[in-house]
């Protein structure tokens, strides 16, 4: 069973922590437990997701000044499931302490405590270039590398399927922000027209367009059916 999900950027600004709070969001509309980490120490992107003052965040957690459970963030939707976020937000000083080989040791003993109170751990995951990033893949059951639908977005595909090759990993699925039929593999998702974080998850009052999408790539990525329905009164599987 896969509880451990590291969604891999292959550049900056492809949209990697938006999918994951979306793909939580998804499978938490699906009836699961889900908390989605951040890894992505130098954007700390994850926390404009958050609405509520930060007491702790994953370098904390990473460095062994905080616990699991003050990490994590309830998101405020009503759902079956829980969807708990744990940015980062620490001082530079806390977050260079958390980039090294032993805070990166301690991340991944903590993914897989999550994975036991949790269905399933999503790690919104920068490209592969420090240990933060390593922690991710190695505590990983499945990989996806999340990408722009574009030329840039085909070389950092390549580039990030090598560097997980030299460092003994493999991706499951990629997945194609800003679908354009540019990249034939992996999974297309269309452009959301909600942008703003303060708007976002758009899958926990799905839309008929994006939120199906992003329910397919996360049955995908999981290999598993969620059975969800969306506004046109189907149901998708």
């Amino acid at each position: 069973m896969t509880r451990i999900v590291a969604l891999v950027g292959v550049a900056g600004g492809v949209g990697t922590t938006r999918l994951a709070v979306e793909c939580g969001a998804t499978l938490a509309r699906a009836g699961r437990d889900v908390a989605v980490f951040e890894v992505a120490f130098h954007t700390q992107g994850l926390r404009a997701y958050v609405d509520e003052q930060l007491t702790a965040d994953v370098t904390a957690l990473a460095t062994e000044q905080a616990s699991l459970g003050e990490v994590l963030y309830d998101v405020p939707v009503d759902l079956p499931g829980r969807l708990a976020l744990a940015p980062a937000s620490g001082p530079f000083e806390r977050l260079a302490r958390a980039q090294t080989a032993g805070a990166a040791r301690q991340l991944e003993r903590e993914f897989a405590a999550a994975s036991l109170s949790h269905d399933v751990v999503l790690v919104d995951t920068p490209p592969v270039d420090g240990n933060q990033a390593l922690a991710a893949v190695n505590a990983a059951d499945r990989i996806a590398l999340v990408t722009t639908d574009s030329q840039r977005g085909r070389d950092g595909l390549a580039l990030m399927y090598d560097r997980l090759a030299d460092v003994g990993a493999e991706a499951d699925l990629a997945l194609r922000n800003r679908d354009t039929g540019t990249i034939s593999s992996g999974v297309g998702l269309p452009e959301s027209d909600v942008t703003a974080a303060m708007d976002a998850p758009v899958c926990a009052e799905p839309d008929a367009t994006f939120a199906p999408a992003v329910a397919g790539a996360v049955e995908r990525l999981l290999d598993e059916e969620l059975a969800l329905e969306f506004p046109d009164g189907g149901l998708f599987s």
